[in-house]
């Protein structure tokens, strides 16, 4: 269940390989190892972007923020962040949303792959973003919070999907878990 980020050593440099400001130029983060901060640094603009353009909409409608979010909700939400995240980070049935990004290496587990991130710059960014179920949980959550927002029946419909399909996976591998202890 290991992701292994491929990364190259190069001598530092203002700029990157496509010819952008290089956001790590000379000053020894990396220590050898490109980093693509510049490709970080583009991904969460997009993230700030995505909430800065949520906050104004919902601003402009005058919709009403939620004054607080109940501890079901808050559950609901959890369960769902966790199965969303998963399933587009590691399910084999979203590989092909990965695969301009990372490289097949194996099978890591029960509908589960293990994929190396490929590329450099933003591709690189992106791939690990893509592969990382904690890195997608904020954007998962994000996007719960910001569905619960402008569409909160919709959004706590879905979420109780994903919530519900998280804790079937729980209990397929406490059921497997189980079975296995009795065969031994």
């Amino acid at each position: 269940m290991t992701v292994q980020a491929e990364s190259s050593v190069r001598p530092p440099s203002t700029t990157s390989r496509d010819g952008s400001p290089d956001a790590h130029a000379d000053d020894g983060y990396g220590q050898g190892h490109d980093r693509p901060l510049a490709g970080y640094l583009k991904v969460m603009t997009a993230y700030a972007a995505v909430v800065g353009t949520a906050a104004a909409v919902a601003r402009r409608r005058r919709i009403p923020l939620p004054t607080r979010i109940g501890p079901y909700d808050l559950a609901v939400m959890a369960l769902a962040t966790h199965r969303l995240a998963g399933l587009i980070s590691k399910d084999a049935v979203t590989s092909p949303l990965r695969a301009p990004f990372t490289q097949y290496e194996g099978v890591a587990g029960p509908s589960q792959l293990n994929e190396r991130v490929r590329g450099e710059g933003m591709r690189h960014a992106v791939g690990e973003l893509l592969t990382c179920p904690f890195c997608l949980g904020q954007w998962a959550a994000t996007g719960l919070v910001i569905g619960t927002v402008f569409a909160p029946k919709a959004t706590r419909l879905v979420a109780t999907t994903f919530a519900a399909v998280g804790l079937a996976d729980f209990l397929q591998f406490g059921w497997a878990k189980a079975q296995q202890a009795t065969e031994s």
